[in-house]
């Protein structure tokens, strides 16, 4: 999967935390006790990652949710800037 710039945080998690800790998308949710269909959209970038989601995140993998807060905004106005282009 190829990412953007800046990428999606599903983008992230998936190319990132996902791989490197050798887990699947099913066990991850399991760990942040959402659902797994859930936890696909956001993976796959059809979802966003909310202020409860980043807190579950936060929990699960280390990272503040403040930062997957941000790491969403930007990918939104990343977004909206590529819209904004054409």
């Amino acid at each position: 999967m190829s990412m953007h710039n800046p990428p999606h945080p599903g983008e992230f998690i998936s190319g990132i935390y996902l791989k490197l800790n050798n887990i699947s998308g099913r066990e991850l949710a399991e760990k942040l006790s959402v659902d797994a269909s859930a936890l696909s959209q956001v993976l796959n970038g059809s979802s966003r990652v909310t202020p409860e989601m980043a807190l579950r995140l936060s929990i699960a993998i280390g990272r503040p949710p403040e930062s997957w807060l941000a790491m969403q905004d930007a990918y939104d106005l990343w977004v909206a800037r590529q819209k904004n282009q054409k």
